[in-house]
């Protein structure tokens, strides 16, 4: 029994070869800028956690969703300021949120929406070298989920050389 070892925070496909699974997550690869499928998995083992929670509250409720609200009433709140969840919706809302609302979350993807890089993987490059801060803190992985008061203090930092608008790396007119 070794001491080091660490659990696996995501589950891969039961299958190991399905054309149209293979082929809808290489788009979301590509679309989110994502380094490997593991990152996907792990977005997506998220997700399960959080319909596995609100299936729970709702089980617990016996089906009544009025009890569910106010027995998941933090869980909820959690979800909406983590911006996965708008601050109308309830906990069935949680049961038909898709993969891409937790990846849309991730700083990398926040970064790439308010401007930071040209692309989601130049975004994630410049998050990884220590370009970026959120706030006043540098953040230096791209998985880090971004809460919706933090959405608006994603930007480069001071002391970065791609602060200066005239750097060549930076995108037109940002």
């Amino acid at each position: 029994m070794s001491t080091g070892t660490s659990t696996k925070r995501y589950e891969t496909p039961n299958h190991p070869y399905q054309g149209e699974r293979i082929d809808e997550e290489s788009d979301l690869l590509s679309r989110y800028g994502l380094k490997n499928k593991e990152e996907l998995w792990r977005a997506q083992s998220e997700l399960r956690r959080y319909r596995r929670e609100a299936r729970r509250l709702i089980g617990e409720a016996q089906g009544d969703v009025e009890a569910a609200n106010e027995a998941g009433a933090d869980f909820v709140s959690r979800l909406q300021r983590l911006g996965i969840l708008d601050d109308s919706d309830a906990i069935t809302d949680v049961l038909s949120l898709d993969v891409t609302d937790v990846l849309e979350r991730r700083l990398q993807t926040v970064a790439y929406r308010n401007g930071v890089g040209n692309s989601t993987k130049q975004a994630r490059q410049f998050i990884l070298h220590g370009h970026v801060v959120v706030g006043d803190a540098r953040v230096t992985r791209p998985s880090y989920k971004v809460e919706t008061v933090e959405e608006n203090l994603v930007d480069f930092d001071e002391i970065s050389p791609l602060a200066d608008e005239l750097h060549p790396e930076r995108a037109e007119g940002q």
